[in-house]
């Protein structure tokens, strides 16, 4: 059975900055890549970052390219999403992914498994 868990979110004022984790089981985690997508009230799940099973690729939203870093260690069967200066536009539910495409893909369609989520809330 497949599980993704996230972890780390909370509140935090702006500026500030979380780490968030992705903890997988139940799945070969070095043979898909991996993303972090987002959803805030009323919106629709939108993506944030992903990273390529061989940790030398990455993909960035441009409303998160350099404030956010994806990153992955296949040894923990872990993906990170590090998260700095962060505004109150950031808040939002972060969902990681995975996806076992041989491409580095941004749609959330295109991610086969899920986790259930870790809010994130941003106050200004």
């Amino acid at each position: 059975q497949v599980q993704l868990v996230e972890s780390g979110g909370g509140l935090v004022q702006t500026g500030g900055s979380l780490r968030l984790s992705c903890a997988a089981s139940g799945l070969s985690f070095s043979r898909y890549n991996m993303g972090w997508f987002r959803q805030a009230p009323g919106k629709e799940r939108e993506f944030v970052a992903a990273i390529s099973r061989s940790v030398g690729t990455t993909s960035y939203a441009d409303s998160v390219k350099e404030r956010f870093t994806i990153s992955r260690d296949n040894a923990k069967n872990t993906v990170y999403l590090q998260m700095n200066s962060l505004k109150p536009e950031d808040t939002a539910v972060y969902y990681c992914a995975a996806d076992f495409s041989p491409d580095l893909r941004v749609g959330a369609k295109m991610y086969f498994y899920w986790g259930q989520g870790t809010q994130v809330t941003v106050s200004s």
